[in-house]
């Protein structure tokens, strides 16, 4: 899957429909360097579009239907009628991402048309690398490319945001459907989630983003996520209000004899994480590892006992890149929690001794199996 690509998503295409697609889009994964759960709290968050994508290879029809075919689901097909009322289906999981996007963009006044569609990825699913924008925001180029409408990047991030809250039934904030549509070639993108503006960031030239799956599946539409964002809700509301970005630290600290004390940490984890992105965001693009390594290993830290959303196994694979960097690589879990990927950045020569610590010690630790996955920061859909 990793070699997947748009020529043999265009085979892929042709094999299932019988005739050539007209052409094929794609729209990347992410990672997310440092930044977690503050993107929904109006805060900041500095990922990067990674080379791993979902590609759909397309062509028009003459009806008002999209038919579609998932190969990342043993080639399963749906049909979707454009002018219907789209219906959730708890039965089915990618076909709810289909409708969900069709749903937002005719709320949005676009026409749409009617398509043959082939979908195949390689960005991990459940691994925190964010498949499900991508997707997406695969689906909004595709079904604008069929029907020859435009659309901002920006807005098409938040369509893609919309589908998911609203549709598919994840409270996700903007992060991840952002960087999949404005993501730059050897940047990060240093993102205000209060007001959506973005700043690249440029990678050191011998710099290199490591991104390991710990083996432990992920999945993001569930209670404990939302729950996390009700806290931070609660914690905002409790100083009049509706996001933690309009709080202080210091106002926070002051009242942690009177916030509950889980409302208290996950307000903490947040304000704390937004300082630390912001230094991030300065350490990077001056070259500076030793001050990002320190901000990615506290804001491990914070998601660890603030936040309470790694796990053991998370925690083992963090302590071993940590370990084997020898102070030259900075590692930390990426994504919502409770599993997934930890993602290190380090020089380019300091990779080969990050693997092969990870495949000598993480299994014989932990029992579970580690991907490896090499990663450049790549551009985005738009």
């Amino acid at each position: 899957m990793t070699t997947l690509s748009a020529a043999r998503v265009s085979e892929l295409f042709e094999a299932s429909f019988g005739f050539k697609p007209v052409t094929t889009v794609k729209a990347p994964g992410r990672v997310n360097i440092i930044g977690e759960h503050t993107d929904y709290n109006g805060g900041f968050v500095l990922p990067a579009a990674i080379n791993y994508n979902t590609f759909i290879a397309l062509a028009p029809r003459d009806d008002r239907q999209l038919h579609l075919v998932a190969y990342n689901f043993d080639n399963a097909s749906c049909v979707v009628d454009l002018d219907a009322v789209q219906q959730h289906d708890a039965a089915e999981s990618w076909p709810n991402y289909v409708r969900g996007v069709v749903q937002e963009l005719r709320k949005k006044g676009f026409t749409l048309a009617g398509g043959d569609l082939y979908i195949a990825g390689n960005v991990p699913a459940g691994a925190g690398l964010s498949s499900s924008a991508s997707l997406e925001i695969a689906l909004i180029r595709a079904l604008l490319a069929l029907s020859g409408e435009a659309v901002d990047p920006t807005e098409a991030a938040l369509i893609g945001q919309a589908a998911e809250n609203h549709f598919v039934g994840c409270n996700c904030g903007i992060m991840d459907q952002l960087i999949s549509a404005r993501g730059q070639e050897n940047s990060a993108l240093l993102i205000d989630c209060q007001d959506l503006s973005v700043r690249p960031v440029p990678m050191p030239a011998d710099w290199e983003i490591l991104i390991v799956h710990s083996g432990v599946k992920r999945g993001l539409v569930d209670s404990e996520y939302n729950q996390r964002r009700q806290q931070c809700e609660t914690a905002a509301a409790f100083f009049g209000q509706t996001s933690l970005r309009a709080v202080e630290l210091a106002q926070l600290l002051a009242a942690e004899g009177e916030l509950d004390e889980l409302s208290f940490r996950r307000a903490r984890h947040v304000l704390t994480e937004n300082a630390r992105t912001l230094a991030a965001a300065e350490a990077l693009a001056a070259g500076d590892l030793p001050a990002l390594i320190k901000v990615m290993v506290e804001s491990h830290a914070s998601m660890c006992d603030d936040f309470n959303i790694t796990t053991p196994a998370i925690d083992s694979l963090v302590d071993i890149l940590v370990e084997a960097g020898a102070g030259k690589a900075g590692a930390r879990m990426t994504g919502g929690g409770f599993g997934g990927c930890v993602v290190a950045v380090a020089p380019a020569a300091v990779i080969p001794q990050l693997i092969a610590a990870v495949e000598t010690k993480y299994q014989a630790r932990t029992g579970c199996i580690p991907t490896l996955i090499r990663a450049k920061a790549s551009a985005g859909a738009f």
